[in-house]
This record gives structure tokens, sequence and C-alpha cells, in this order.
């Protein structure tokens, strides 16, 4: 990260997308380990034997690494995370990400940096006071305006509030993804329906769901403009940077470790650009179009710039799932490589693929590389199209390994 620029956060919820984020520009990611993080059902999720190659990957790229440990903590798992705290430490993981106060102190006592998350839900000057004594970053609650945002970093530097590591307390706000309609994910309908809680990674996502509304004295069902009223539109404030940027934040953070690899490398490339062009001077309105046009590629339930400009409370999905303008097909797996050659070999095994046609390949090491196929043979002869069963060979500008996945890309 330049001094001066503010810091780009990117999710990873495995090696896929770890990768994504580190080839296209994040200056930090997170990562949850196991079960005690707020996506533990949502995404694959890393174990403790990863940190130290998570940590290799990062510093190769010159990356800080974030370990969210922020569910809420019971007293038989302290164990497990006084023992993931000390093996974060021993691989070298820049930060932890924690709400509970026996991770806070845990984490301090071995000389981990903490960041505070969002399930604190800080909202003023005088929170980040309190929690200025533990923490050198806090994430504010999603719900601030970015006027509110702008008086508490003003007042951090006014006051000179600094964390334990002697530097000014930075600030960290949310800045594309998902949204949840209670106070920063501070939700128990997952809990009350299904007895999964979403306060320990575990939710079912009820509010994304189709409900009819009946009034139980009369048994009159209530029309609804949006029958998903509690869906909200994913955040983005890529069309607001500027703004963003003017209120002081020093870390802009993309929410989506449950998502594919391919949103991380589309979404974290492009804000990328955003952040790079407002810094040097070149921040338009028609770039920010180009930039919606790719953000739409990719998985989101429609966009707004939640509650950061003070707009009216809430807006909604029109419908259930994605609103992306593509999808991806899968199509086959990686079986060689022939380096001499950059020649690459896959096995087709499910639809067809032709010339012309735009793929996607991820895995674990290869992060997600996007290409046009211009030239393929099938079976050891040139060809134009593929079908299931047959063995293709393309010349590609990456290595692909036999663990990486072939996809095709259309429009949705």
């Amino acid at each position: 990260m330049e001094k001066g620029k503010i810091e780009l956060m990117a999710p990873a919820g495995n090696f896929e997308s770890l990768q994504a984020a580190l080839q296209n520009g994040a200056d930090s990611v997170y990562f949850g380990v196991e079960q005690l993080n707020m996506r533990a059902r949502a995404s694959v999720n890393f174990t403790m034997d990863d940190l130290s190659e998570i940590v290799r990957r990062c510093e190769e790229k010159n990356t800080r690494s974030y370990l969210t440990l922020n569910t809420i903590v019971y007293d038989h798992d302290l164990s497990v995370v006084k023992t993931l705290l000390n093996k974060a430490k021993e691989a070298g993981i820049t930060a932890v990400i924690a709400s509970d106060q026996a991770v806070i102190a845990s984490a301090r006592g071995i000389g981990m940096e903490v960041h505070i998350s969002t399930q604190l839900n800080v909202t003023n000057i005088e929170t980040v006071k309190f929690y200025s004594l533990f923490a050198d970053t806090m994430v504010l609650s999603r719900e601030l305006s970015l006027r509110q945002v702008k008086h508490i970093t003003d007042q951090i530097e006014k006051d000179q509030i600094k964390g334990p590591s002697g530097n000014l307390v930075e600030i960290e706000i949310f800045g594309h993804g998902a949204l949840c309609m209670a106070v920063s994910g501070k939700c128990y309908l997952s809990l009350h329906s299904d007895n999964s809680s979403a306060n320990r990674g575990a939710c079912k996502q009820n509010c994304r769901k189709k409900y009819t509304v009946i009034d139980q004295e009369t048994g009159f069902e209530i029309e609804l403009d949006n029958e998903y009223m509690m869906s909200p539109k994913d955040l983005c404030t890529i069309d607001i940077l500027d703004q963003v940027i003017a209120s002081g934040i020093q870390v802009l953070k993309i929410e989506g470790r449950g998502r594919a690899p391919e949103y991380v490398a589309t979404v974290i490339k492009t804000y990328r650009e955003a952040i790079d062009a407002y810094y040097l001077e070149a921040y338009s309105k028609e770039k920010v179009t180009l930039w919606m046009g790719a953000l739409n590629t990719v998985y989101n339930r429609g966009f707004w710039s939640g509650y950061y400009l003070g707009q009216k409370l809430g807006e909604w999905s029109n419908h259930n799932g994605s609103e992306a303008t593509q999808k991806k097909i899968y199509i086959g797996k990686g079986t060689h490589y022939f380096p001499e050659a950059g020649v690459a070999e896959f096995k087709i095994e499910a639809y067809d693929i032709k010339k012309g046609d735009k793929i996607l390949i991820t895995g674990p090491s290869t992060g997600v590389e996007e290409v046009m196929i211009e030239d393929m043979f099938v079976n050891d002869f040139p060809f134009e199209k593929a079908i299931k069963g047959d063995h293709i060979t393309l010349k590609l500008p990456f290595r692909v390994r036999t663990s990486d996945k072939l996809y095709k890309i259309t429009q949705a």
C-alpha cells in the first residue's frame, strides 16, 4: 500500500479467493479459521495448518493478513481461541479482528495487533477512545452516515487518539458487498427459526426469503410493494468513492468471504482501479459507469450506497438470488500443463466449449484467470468445438494445475 492511500481490504473464504485478492491488488486480506468466525458456514474456511501458507503468500505481495475471530465466544471455546491465537502469532498473522472481550484480552496478552469488529457497533468517539486502550483499528457500525464517520476521524486527529502501537487509531468501514437487515449483523431470526445463530457464523439467511404478512385478527394478507422486504440490496460505494475517502477513513473493507473467487477478483480489481484513479486525479463519472458495469457481472442483489448518504432506511432487493449480468458454467478440470510450450490440457466433463468462448479458470494456487479461446486442440487435433468426454489443449500465459476448474462465462 502506498503511503497516504486508503487500504483496500479483501475477503478470502478459501485459497482460490485469497489468490484472487493478491493477484488483483488487495492491500490486506481477512479470513476465518474453522468455526470461530462470522462466515463459519458460508465459506470453506481455512484450518490452523493453513496459517503459515497464508502468511507466505501475503508476504510475497507485501499484503497484510487479518484473522477474523469475531463470533460470540463461550467458555468451552476459550481453549481453542487461545490455541488459534498462539498459532496465528507464531505464523506471523498481522492482526486479529475481534469482538469478544476474552479474545481481545488474549490477543493483547500475547502482543497481537487487535482490530475491533463491526459486531461491537462502534458509533461514537467516546467508544473509540475506550477501545483505543486495546486496538489500533476499528470497524465502524455499518449504519453510520459519512458525516458521522468524518466527525469521528476528525476527532481522532484533533484529540490525538492513539492505539497500543503508538499510532493514531485507524478507522475502517465497509465499502462493498452484502448488507444485513439487522444492525451490523446483530440478528436472531436464524437462531429463533432454526437454532442456528448468525452470531456464531451460522446464519440461515432468513431475511433473503419471500414472506406473506397476514393480519392475525382478520386474516387479511397485507399487500407489499416488495415481497423481499427484509433483503437489502448490496452495498456499493464506487460511485461515491471520493466522498468515502474524504471522510478520513484509512481502510475500505470489501465483504464477500462466502462468495466465489471470481467475485473477489472482479470487485478487488475494480476498486483497486478506482482508488488509484482517485489519487491520480483521474476519478470520473465516465469511469464510474465502466466500473459499475464490471461489478454488475458478478454476484449481486442490486446496489445502493447503504446509510452513508443519510438516505431512507433500506433499499430492498426485488428478487431472490443474484442480479449478475454474467454467469459461469462448469466445463471440466485441468489434467496437465506443459511448461515449455505454455500449453494446458483439460478434460471436458460437462457442457461443450468452442473457439471464441470466454473461459474462467480457478484454483487454490492459480487464483482466478479469465481468457478468450482463440485456438484449441481437441483430442490432439485442431478443432473449433469440444464436447463432454473430449480432452482439449490451450496455449495459456499462466500455469494450470490438476486442482483447477474450467468454466465458460455466458450472459445471465
